[in-house]
């Protein structure tokens, strides 16, 4: 994987987040890892973070879509209005254990959303996404 990628994970469930590090750990050893309970805390992380000229890192952010504070298509709303310059470098997979075909559908129409995963997340998945986002 480039090293210059680093994973962003955004669920109120604390308990997935710890499976999302420790699976993305087993197949990225040193890469960067931040995990949010709090949706806001995840967008500010990602505004201030990857606005910043100190580095030119891309992230890949797993986005839960049911939360109670905010919910992943108010974090959408959000963050299409972000500068290019983020948007360009952030790759949103939406996370969820929803399989209402309505999200799927919502997600998909989303421009900021590459793909709709269900959980759990698996070292495989995060394989295919780190292999597909080489690709590009």
């Amino acid at each position: 994987m480039d090293k210059s990628t680093r994973f962003v994970v955004i669920d109120d469930d604390a308990l997935n987040n710890k499976i999302c590090r420790a699976c993305i750990e087993k197949l990225y050893k040193d890469t960067p890892v931040a995990t949010f309970i709090d949706p806001k805390a995840g967008f500010e992380h990602i505004e201030s973070e990857y606005s910043s000229a100190a580095h030119d890192d891309n992230c890949i952010l797993f986005l839960d879509i049911n939360m109670p504070t905010m919910t992943g298509w108010e974090f959408l709303d959000l963050f299409d209005k972000l500068d290019e310059k983020i948007k360009n470098r952030v790759k949103i997979y939406i996370l969820s254990s929803s399989v209402d075909k309505r999200d799927m559908e919502r997600a998909q129409a989303n421009k900021n959303v590459v793909y709709y995963l269900i959980k759990p997340l698996t070292k495989e998945t995060i394989a295919l996404i780190t292999y597909a986002q080489k690709k590009k």
